[in-house]
């Protein structure tokens, strides 16, 4: 195995998802809005869809299917409306009960609602496949074997996943966060929203080139 590109590699990851994105705001407006178990269950339905999209990115490597780019467009829609509603409820939810915060937090959540949003939004951009088929082969070395260098490179990027999204998370438990939780939450929510409608705009201006 080769340790230089194996130690490049998780740098590169390890910078790439602590960069906030709509994954990381998803995360810290469920531990600010429904504590850290909700959290919890909203990576690991991220960690899946991380899982879904970096095994079509190996077959597309390895040359065992080929990418549709309509289909690409149409998908990517479909997941801009699904950001742009979460985002929207979200809003709408802390900004119609500002004082009822830590009443609501009490309330009984259903966790798998954080699973499939976790899920939901992981799959929602299916652009991040071709991000990971330009991005693999950069670190494809790493062992002699393309299969066995596949699966490397993919259980290494879960377990950073899995551990920075947790992190976020735990940050949430913080006396400061919670102080600011519900502004953190406004925050987030209105970042997801901004990231939904540039992904539109994005989307419409691909249509018509």
């Amino acid at each position: 195995m080769n340790i230089a590109v194996l130690t490049a590699y998780t740098v590169a990851i390890v910078v790439l998802i602590s960069t906030p994105g709509p994954i990381v705001a998803l995360v810290i407006n469920a531990a600010a809005r429904h504590g850290f178990k909700y959290a919890f269950i909203t990576v690991l339905g991220s960690n899946l869809a991380s899982l879904l999209l970096l095994a079509t990115a190996s077959l597309i490597v390895s040359g065992v299917i080929a990418l549709d780019a309509q289909n690409l467009r149409w998908i990517s829609l479909v997941g801009c409306g699904f950001i742009g509603w979460m985002a929207l409820n979200s809003l709408r939810t802390e900004l119609s009960q500002p004082s009822e915060v830590h009443i609501e937090q009490s309330l009984p959540v259903k966790r798998r609602s954080g699973f499939l949003n976790g899920l939901f939004l992981g799959i929602s951009n299916p652009k991040d496949i071709i991000f990971f088929v330009a991005f693999f082969p950069q670190f494809i070395h790493v062992t002699p074997d393309l299969k066995l260098s596949l699966g490397v490179l993919t259980v290494i990027w879960l377990i950073a996943d899995f551990v920075i999204l947790l992190s976020y998370a735990l940050l949430m438990r913080g006396r400061f966060f919670q102080h600011y939780k519900h502004k953190i939450s406004l925050f987030s929510s209105a970042f997801l929203l901004l990231i939904a409608i540039i992904g539109l705009i994005y989307i419409v201006l691909d249509w018509n080139v």
